[in-house]
């Protein structure tokens, strides 16, 4: 998924954070790191599954003094500078609702009281299929103050429906909320991290307040509310060198992001955006993609960056990842996903 840090460790051989850095936490933070999991302890889906020696360390880590863990609530408003968060804030999110998630992840998440958002496809759990929570379970986690969240009815690839098939996947997941837990969703992540900008306004349409992909970044208004990025963790994407770098990044804020639909005709894409002029210190930026193609990253002028790949994508899913350094040995990210049809 992330193959540009394959490149990031071999050009930055020595990235890591600083146990011993002075600690400056900003006071006014208007961004937060999502972290995604799926599995827990099921070797069989290394692609989605996180080992539980694995995520007993992201424990660790996270629970240290300067991580800051909310509840998606605030950091919905931190992002809309309603009520702003501390730096290194971070929302932690689950996807699919398996069974381990009931059975080992919330244990150890409650003891160590840590909010996380759960994202649910109803039909799974309607279906009793083996390997999913029950609406039961679902029901206990809401009323121990987990938010529940909205991830369809049937889990599909939503840019390949047309436009009433994905009017019916949200309406019938929202009354199925309403029959189980009492309430429809207000957060929404799309399955696969897959959207064109048509199912972006129709989810917006149904009253989410926000929606989430799986492209890596830093969650940051100017990114928009329903195109929030977030660092998905697994047996190969979890080790503890990208989860520190995750947890500990800042966000890049950009502008005249183009193409803005992530649904590209033209492959490979001209890829660029405009820096924020707030940015400091005005370092290099650093754009790697996906499927170990080659890129070319030019800063024309003082804040406008564009990427140009050397090859197309191969059909399907591909990833351009950006990252430049900033100070106490963090790092700015800023990561978009593309389909190609």
């Amino acid at each position: 998924m992330h193959y540009f840090l394959v490149f990031l460790f071999l050009i930055f051989p020595k990235i890591s954070i600083s146990q011993t850095t002075e600690i400056k936490e900003i006071s006014k933070a208007n961004y937060v790191s999502v972290i995604m999991y799926h599995r827990f302890g099921d070797s069989r889906y290394p692609s989605t599954n996180i080992t539980k020696e694995q995520f007993e360390k992201h424990i660790k880590e996270i629970t240290k003094p300067k991580y800051n863990v909310i509840d998606i609530k605030k950091a919905l408003e931190a992002i809309n500078e309603e009520e702003l968060t501390k730096d290194r804030s971070i929302v932690i999110t689950i996807d699919d609702a398996y069974s381990s998630v009931f059975d080992y992840a919330w244990p150890i998440l409650k003891k160590h009281n840590l909010p996380f958002t759960l994202f649910v496809s109803t039909d799974v759990i309607d279906n009793k299929i083996p390997g999913y929570m029950s609406w039961e379970e679902i029901r206990i986690l809401r009323d121990n103050g987990v938010v529940i969240g909205s991830q369809t009815k049937s889990h599909p690839h939503l840019h390949k429906l047309n436009k009433s098939q994905v009017i019916n996947e949200l309406s019938v997941s929202n009354k199925r909320f309403v029959d189980e837990i009492g309430s429809k969703p207000s957060y929404f992540a799309y399955p696969y991290g897959e959207y064109s900008l048509e199912v972006l306004e129709l989810v917006k349409a149904n009253g989410f307040l926000a929606a989430f992909g799986q492209h890596s970044g830093v969650a940051h208004k100017s990114l928009g509310l329903y195109e929030l990025p977030r660092f998905a963790m697994n047996e190969q994407y979890g080790g503890m060198d990208r989860f520190i770098l995750a947890l500990n990044a800042l966000p890049i804020p950009i502008s005249d992001l183009s193409p803005i639909d992530p649904i590209i005709n033209k492959n490979p894409p001209n890829y660029g955006f405009t820096l924020s002029k707030s940015i400091q210190p005005k370092n290099a930026v650093k754009c790697f993609a996906s499927k170990g193609i080659k890129s070319e990253t030019m800063r024309l002028g003082k804040t406008r960056i564009e990427v140009r790949l050397r090859k197309p994508f191969p059909i399907g899913r591909g990833r351009i990842n950006c990252t430049m350094a900033a100070d106490d040995n963090r790092w700015r990210w800023l990561g978009r996903q593309f389909i190609i049809k």
